[in-house]
C-alpha cells in the first residue's frame, strides 16, 4: 500500500522559494508562468491493513508532523 501525500502553502501565505523560482523562469525566457508556489510530495510504503485504517494514519501522520497545518494545507491518496 502507497500513501501518496501533497502539501501545499495555504492561500496567502507568502512563498518566497515560489517568487524565486518564478523569477528565475522570467529570466529565461518563461513569462508566462505566473504565480508559482513550492510545495512538498511525501510517498509512504505502509503494511497492509484496511484502507479506512490506512487513511486515518496518514491523516495523523499529516496532522501530526508531515504539515505544518496553520500555513499548509495537505491531501492524499492510498493506492
Amino acid at each position: 500500500m502507497i500513501a501518496k501525500i501533497y502539501v501545499t502553502l495555504k492561500n496567502g501565505v507568502l512563498d518566497p522559494q515560489g517568487k524565486a523560482v518564478q523569477h528565475s523562469l522570467e529570466s529565461i525566457g518563461y513569462k508566462e508562468a505566473q504565480d508559482v508556489r513550492i510545495g512538498k510530495f511525501i510517498e509512504l510504503k505502509l503494511t497492509e491493513m484496511p484502507k479506512s485504517e490506512a487513511e486515518k494514519k496518514v491523516k495523523e501522520m499529516c496532522e501530526k508532523m508531515l504539515a505544518n497545518t496553520v500555513i499548509e494545507n495537505y491531501r492524499f491518496e492510498i493506492d
